[in-house]
């Protein structure tokens, strides 16, 4: 019988690195379906809590955040883009790209957890922001992406206009700071064991069989 493992999957809309480990991790967790049953919890955690409804310019964001110059953040872009493309994951983004506000796309995936459509959700949000270069902070953006997942638009922009379930993430992502995730991804096993960044499929495939191991 497979070990049941529980992974909460911490992280944020608009981290390329969150996309990155979450494909890396899918992949793994296909390596090890002989020996492992996982199901996972995405949890939410802003990056940039107080980034304005209109966004911001990816290349004047990552200046004033981490002092990258604009060769410095094509740079990365590239590698993080090839990254992505081995996974089987397309980026499109360049230096007109925004940065947007994601906390009602964080309101959105809990509301869908109980469906069970928050992995669709969180897929067809990545494939709208990345590929498509969307803004995850536009209600229609996210209703769109809602229907893309299998879940009702009407009940879905019900959620998004109320402001339903805003109280529900905060608490969330005051939990996870508190115990001690200050990045992501961050993808906590069974609420003890802790992978962070987007590692390659075979780092996760190593911790997942290793942990199942313990368990």
């Amino acid at each position: 019988m497979p070990t049941h493992l529980k992974i909460d999957f911490v992280s944020d809309i608009s981290c390329p690195w969150c996309i990155i480990g979450l494909r890396a991790l899918e992949e793994a967790l296909v390596r090890t379906s002989d020996g492992i049953d996982a199901a996972i919890t995405f949890q939410p955690f802003e990056l940039n809590p107080d980034m304005p409804a209109k966004g911001q310019n990816i290349v004047e964001h990552v200046a004033q955040k981490y002092g990258s110059t604009p060769e410095q953040s094509a740079a990365n872009r590239a590698m993080i883009q090839a990254r992505a493309a081995d996974l089987g994951f397309t980026m499109t983004g360049n230096e007109h790209s925004r940065i947007y506000n994601s906390f009602d796309a964080h309101r959105l995936l809990h509301w869908a957890e109980a469906s069970g459509h928050q992995a669709a959700l969180k897929r067809a949000l990545f494939d709208a922001y990345f590929t498509q270069g969307q803004n995850i902070g536009d209600h229609d953006v996210l209703v769109a992406a809602a229907v893309v997942a299998g879940l009702d638009p009407a009940a879905a922009r019900a959620v998004l206009t109320s402001g339903q379930f805003a109280q529900e993430v905060r608490a969330a992502q005051q939990l996870w700071r508190q115990r001690g995730i200050t990045a992501v991804p961050a993808v906590v096993i069974n609420d003890q064991y802790l992978i962070l960044g987007g590692q390659p499929i075979e780092a996760f495939e190593k911790a997942l069989r290793a942990i199942a191991a313990e368990a």
